[in-house]
């Protein structure tokens, strides 16, 4: 007979495994602060050198303020992107369709052996090819590539994931 509290241990050892994210929003979110107010002081620069009423220095002055509209639209993106990359992690790693990647040799830095990564992205290449409209088959197939070492596609990949998360959303009416 199993004592009362018994808990699974495989949750015991999924909750083990999660990393606590605290550090690392507490650094995105400093990064960012740090970030605005390197945009204020850049535009304010930028306005500056608009009212010295020079031809050159107006010119500069909206070549200056560019810059932080150009900055205040790469972290919009690229945090949004985040946030949304690790929503499909989440559902994916609900419905346990995450790759699981935990046994496979790994190089002195991490990364998988590169015959094993080419291997396991041949696996979910078949899966992608069976049904690449479903937004989880795109998304492990990303994961694949960027276990491959192909960064480029797997963004580009991901993107489609996310795109087609979003529209598989919008046909079930949630």
């Amino acid at each position: 007979m199993a004592p009362e509290n018994s808990e699974d241990p495989g949750s015991t050892q999924k909750a083990a495994k999660q990393k606590d994210a605290r550090p690392i929003v507490w650094l995105i979110g400093f990064l960012i602060v740090a970030l605005c107010v390197y945009f204020v002081l850049l535009g304010w620069r930028g306005v500056g050198l608009i009212a010295d009423d020079g031809v050159a220095g107006i010119g500069l002055g909206i070549g200056v303020i560019i810059l932080p509209i150009i900055g205040v639209w790469l972290v919009y993106s690229t945090l949004r992107a985040g946030i949304e990359h690790q929503q499909l992690a989440r559902v994916i790693t609900e419905e346990g369709r995450e790759l699981d990647i935990s046994h496979l040799p790994k190089r002195p830095s991490g990364r998988l052996e590169r015959d094993v990564a080419d291997e396991l992205f041949a696996q979910v290449k078949v899966e992608w090819e069976a049904d690449p409209d479903d937004w989880r088959n795109t998304y492990r197939i990303a994961r694949a590539y960027d276990y491959a070492g192909d960064r480029t596609r797997a963004r580009e990949m991901m993107k489609r994931a996310v795109a087609q998360y979003h529209d598989a959303g919008k046909a079930s009416g949630s």
